[in-house]
């Protein structure tokens, strides 16, 4: 008797990203009215809906490639410590990045946790690409999404340094 489906790892790991999302937002919807808005921005700063959608796909992307990285590698072991462990190391620290930018209105220290959370996601998907090459692609539309968020994060913490 099979005890749990073939296909719920695959919708577990895709899904696991979205819970960080999802109590992200939370945070977010609170401050975008009041903080946010009162913040300078870039002329390049994307509308805010735009962000909601571009998460949830690089999520989908992120979950999706690190469930193909678990199943190459026959699940949780030896040899998947590494590659799954910079996953979640970079995965936290995304989902940390919420409550320090927004909650706490840290932006030099949001912008710390970004740059953190890009250089631990180039390390996941470089440990990836000799492991599953489809994983390590999914991940680079994230990246390429980090490289922006940390560029618009610098340029609100630096633009409103004096802002409290």
């Amino acid at each position: 008797m099979e005890v749990v489906p073939a296909w719920a790892p695959a919708v577990g790991f895709t899904l696991l990203p979205h819970a960080g999302g999802f109590l992200g937002s939370k945070i977010t919807k609170k401050e975008i009215p009041v903080w946010y808005e009162s913040l300078q921005k870039p002329s390049w700063c994307p509308p805010n809906w735009v962000f909601a959608p571009v998460w949830g796909t690089l999520y989908t992307s992120m979950g999706y490639g690190s469930y193909l990285v678990w199943k190459e590698l026959g699940g949780f072991n030896e040899k998947s410590v590494v590659p799954l462990g910079l996953y979640a190391g970079q995965l936290a620290l995304n989902w940390g990045w919420t409550p320090i930018f927004f909650g706490a209105h840290k932006m030099g220290w949001g912008l710390v946790t970004l740059l953190l959370a890009t250089g631990t996601a180039t390390a996941t998907t470089a440990s990836w690409y000799n492991i599953n090459k489809t994983a390590a692609y999914l991940m680079v539309p994230y990246l390429a999404w980090l490289t922006m968020a940390s560029a618009l994060n610098y340029r609100i913490w630096k633009d409103n340094r004096n802002k409290k």
